[in-house]
C-alpha cells in the first residue's frame, strides 16, 4: 500500500469502522458512514469528468460535507484546493484562475459571489452546492457559461457508497493555498507521502511515525480511549486540515464548528466530553479564555486535557490566563506553516523569547541558504529539510526562492527570522516581512504585540512600521480594547510597554479600532494595519 492519504484513511476506517469520526451540529458520522459519503461524492466527481490531477475547490465552512468532499477528491486522485470563503470578487477570481479549478464544492450562501466571478473563470465546469440552492444570479451565470450546478445531497444520493477506485500513488498531489495578508495567495504543492510525514506527524503525535496503513489502523484499533477534538478554526486553513487528518489517523472523534463562538465551544466541550481543543492563536484563544472566565460555573470542562494552537502564535498573556483558569490542562504552542508542515513546539523561556528544541528536520540558514553555525548569534531564516513541498503551483520564480535545492537537498525556507544557540535550540524572532527598521534598529512586530497584549485592557493588537521622516520607519500599533472597558491611552500604553521591551521598540503611533481585522484562520492582516496607521498619520 502507498502512503497516499486516501489509502491511509481507508485503512484507518477499516480498523475502526464503528467509532464516531465526525460531529457537526446535529449530524454525526461513524468512520464507515463517513467513508460511504466520501465514496459517493467521489463517484459523482468522476461522473462529471473530473480526472486524476484535476483541481477541485472547497469553498465552504466547516461541515461533514466539507470533510467528505475533501476525502472524496483524494479517492479519485483529484486535488482538493482550500478556498478562503471571506475572499471578495478580485481575490476569488485570482484564486479560482490561479488554481485552474475544474469544479467547486461550495456552500450555497456563497452563490452570489461565485456568480460574480464565474464569467471570468474559464476552467470551471461544475459546481456542487451544499445547503442553500443556487440563487438567480448563479443560475443565470452558470447557464451562460455552460457550467453545471447541482445540489450536494441530490448528487451523492445517485451514487454508489462502495470503493471501486483506480490505484493511487504516494506521488499524488495535495495543495494548500496560503497567504493573502501581504499578497495574493500561493498554492503549496505537496506529494502525499511528504505531507503525511511533515504535516501529519506520520499519523502519530505521540511517537515514531507509522510506515503503513496497516500500522496506522492497528494502533488506532488498539487505542481503547482515543482523544477527542474540538476544531474551532476553519478547515480551509492549513493548520486545521493538519489537525483533522492527524487526529483522524488516531481514530479520534472530531467535533466541527462551522463558525467559532466561544460560549458554544464550552457547551460542546461539556456535551461531548471533549479532551482537546485545537485553535489558531490569540484570535480564538483570547475570546475562549474570556468565555471560560465569565462562565466557569455554567459548564463542566473537567474532560479537557489539552489546548493546542497552530498556524499563529498565541501571546504569553493568553497562555497565562488559560493556565490560571485551567491549571491541569496542557497548553501546546505548535509551530509550522503551509510550506513546511508541523515543525515542532515553541516554548516561552524566562527571558520572554520563544524557543524550539533542536531537530534534524529544522535548521537556520543565511541569505545564501548556508546553514548558520550554532552559537554564532547570526540571524537567519528558518528552513525545513527532508519531507518538504515540491513548490508553488504555477510559480517557478517563487518556488526557486522558497524551495531551493542546495547540495542536492531541497529546502523549505520560511519567512521566519531566527538564530541558533550553542545547544542547537532555535530562537524564533518573528516574520521577516513584519520586521521594522527604525533608525537602524530591528524591531520584530510579534515581540511588540506580545508586550501590548499583556495590558489588561487590550484584547488584540497588530504592530506595523509606517514611514517616519527621521527614523525611516516608526513602530506603530492598532489595538482593540476588551469588551466593556475603555482602550488605554497612548501614554498609558507606552508606559506599560516600557516595562516589557526596550524604548526604541515602544509604539509611537497608536490607533484604537472597534475590531482588529484578521483572516478566518486568525492571521494578522498587515496590509490593513499599515493602511489604518498611515491614514491616522
Amino acid at each position: 500500500m502507498s502512503l497516499n492519504l486516501a489509502d491511509l484513511t481507508e485503512a484507518l476506517i477499516d480498523g475502526v469502522p464503528d467509532k464516531i469520526a465526525l460531529v457537526c451540529g446535529d449530524d454525526t458520522r461513524t468512520f464507515i458512514e463517513f467513508d460511504a459519503g466520501a465514496n459517493q461524492i467521489a463517484h459523482h466527481l468522476a461522473a462529471q469528468g473530473i480526472q486524476p490531477g484535476a483541481h477541485v475547490g472547497l469553498h465552504a465552512r466547516n461541515s461533514i460535507e466539507y470533510v467528505e468532499s475533501l476525502l472524496g477528491c483524494l479517492k479519485v486522485r483529484a486535488v482538493p484546493v482550500n478556498v478562503n470563503y471571506r475572499y471578495i470578487d478580485a481575490e476569488l477570481t485570482y484564486l479560482y484562475n490561479n488554481a485552474q479549478l475544474a469544479a467547486v464544492v461550495a456552500d450555497g450562501e456563497f452563490s452570489d459571489v461565485i456568480a460574480d466571478v464565474l464569467p471570468k473563470c474559464p476552467t470551471l465546469q461544475h459546481i456542487v452546492l451544499i445547503g442553500e440552492a443556487a440563487g438567480p444570479a448563479l443560475s443565470a451565470a452558470a447557464a451562460a457559461a455552460g457550467v453545471s450546478v447541482v445540489d450536494f445531497h441530490t448528487a451523492v444520493a445517485e451514487q454508489s457508497p462502495g470503493r471501486d477506485f483506480p490505484e493511487r500513488s504516494s506521488d499524488d498531489r495535495y495543495i494548500i493555498y496560503t497567504g493573502g495578508t501581504t499578497g495574493m495567495p500561493k498554492g503549496v504543492m505537496w506529494r502525499h507521502e511528504d505531507f503525511y510525514f511533515a504535516a501529519l506527524s506520520g499519523g502519530n503525535l505521540m511517537g515514531a511515525p507509522f510506515l503503513s496503513g496497516a500500522e496506522l489502523a492497528a494502533a488506532a484499533a488498539a487505542n481503547a480511549d482515543p482523544l477527542s477534538y474540538l476544531l474551532t478554526a476553519p478547515l480551509m486553513h492549513g493548520a486545521a486540515s493538519y489537525s483533522l487528518f492527524t487526529c483522524m489517523f488516531m481514530g479520534s472523534k472530531h467535533v466541527l464548528m462551522p463558525k467559532f463562538e466561544p460560549v458554544e465551544a464550552l457547551r460542546l466541550i461539556e456535551k461531548h466530553k471533549l479532551r482537546c481543543v485545537q485553535l489558531v492563536g490569540d484570535a480564538i484563544a483570547r475570546p475562549l479564555a474570556d468565555a471560560i472566565a465569565e462562565n466557569r460555573d455554567r459548564f463542566d470542562l473537567s474532560s479537557l486535557w489539552a489546548i493546542g494552537s497552530g498556524g499563529a502564535l498565541w501571546s504569553a498573556s493568553v497562555r497565562e490566563q488559560l493556565q490560571e483558569l485551567l491549571p491541569n490542562v496542557v497548553l501546546r504552542n505548535g509551530f509550522g506553516s503551509s510550506e513546511s508542515g508541523n515543525d515542532g513546539e515553541l516554548k516561552a523561556s524566562e527571558d520572554g523569547l520563544l524557543r524550539m528544541a533542536p531537530s534534524p528536520k529544522v535548521r537556520v540558514v543565511d541569505a545564501d541558504f548556508a546553514t548558520i553555525v550554532p552559537g554564532s548569534d547570526e540571524i537567519g531564516y528558518l528552513a525545513r529539510v527532508g519531507h518538504v513541498p515540491i513548490g508553488y503551483f504555477g510559480d517557478p520564480e517563487k518556488t526557486a526562492a522558497t524551495f531551493p535545492v542546495v547540495d542536492g537537498v531541497r529546502l523549505s525556507v520560511l519567512g521566519d527570522l531566527a538564530r541558533v544557540e550553542e545547544d542547537g535550540s532555535i530562537v524564533v524572532l518573528g516574520r521577516g516581512s513584519s520586521c521594522i527598521n527604525t533608525g537602524g534598529e530591528k524591531v520584530y512586530a510579534e515581540e511588540v504585540e506580545e508586550a501590548i497584549k499583556a495590558h489588561p485592557d487590550v484584547l488584540d493588537a497588530v504592530v506595523a512600521g509606517i514611514p517616519d521622516p527621521t527614523y525611516g520607519q516608526r513602530v506603530s500599533a492598532v489595538i482593540q480594547a476588551r469588551n466593556g472597558v475603555d482602550a488605554p491611552g497612548r501614554d498609558d500604553l507606552i508606559a506599560h510597554c516600557r516595562a516589557h521591551i526596550a524604548g526604541y521598540k515602544v509604539p509611537r503611533t497608536v490607533v484604537v479600532v472597534p475590531e482588529i481585522v484578521r483572516s478566518p484562520s486568525g492571521k494578522a492582516d498587515y496590509r490593513w494595519a499599515k493602511a489604518t496607521l498611515e491614514a491616522a498619520g
